[in-house]
């Protein structure tokens, strides 16, 4: 069974960039019922023993199996959210250096994550991630897809579905990608 990752800072940590009340919502209901939902789902079945990645792994591409992908999708994705967010915490300089060298450093990067934030239609996700050779990529996924089927190795994310953002900024998602590209990713 999985368990809620703990929040890795205060509810009231992220403002005035986002709310205590969005991270409550957020965190609190949003990811927690992803966790829960995937757990009743793997309750009694070849899944209930495997790692998050390997549920992710083993349900992907099979119809009859696409709410439990779906889920533990979300249950990974939002834990690599929290994870990006870097209260205190920057990556390291051999990741700044891969930064500039493959995307032209961390302002271009900034840019881009927030363009392909509004380029995505409906829920989803941008990511950076490392692809095959090594060279890191910004892409986007929709809805509980995570780049670990398509042979990435997510280094961070961001939450382009409503709940992440809409009590603090409504309608406005290129404002909230901007501000968390600019003043919460652990750049």
């Amino acid at each position: 069974m999985f368990k809620l990752m703990e929040l890795p800072f205060k509810e009231d940590a992220l403002e005035p960039y986002i709310s205590a009340e969005t991270i409550s919502y957020h965190y609190g209901k949003h990811h927690k019922g992803y966790v829960d939902k995937t757990n009743e789902l793997i309750a009694g079945t070849e899944f209930q023993d495997l790692t998050l990645e390997e549920v992710i792994e083993q349900t992907h591409n099979y119809p009859d199996r696409q709410a439990l992908y779906n889920n533990a999708g979300q249950v990974y994705n939002h834990n690599v959210y929290w994870q990006s967010i870097g209260i205190g915490e920057r990556l390291n300089d051999d990741m700044k250096k891969k930064i500039e060298s493959d995307l032209g450093g961390t302002d271009a990067l900034k840019k881009e994550l927030a363009d392909k934030a509004m380029a995505v239609f409906g829920s989803g996700w941008v990511w950076l991630a490392e692809g095959k050779g090594g060279k890191l990529e910004v892409l986007t996924t929709k809805n509980g897809d995570t780049p670990l089927v398509l042979g990435y190795k997510p280094i961070f994310n961001m939450d382009v579905w409503e709940h992440a953002y809409y009590l603090d900024y409504q309608n406005r998602r290129k404002d909230y990608a901007e501000v968390f590209a600019a003043q919460l990713l652990k750049l």
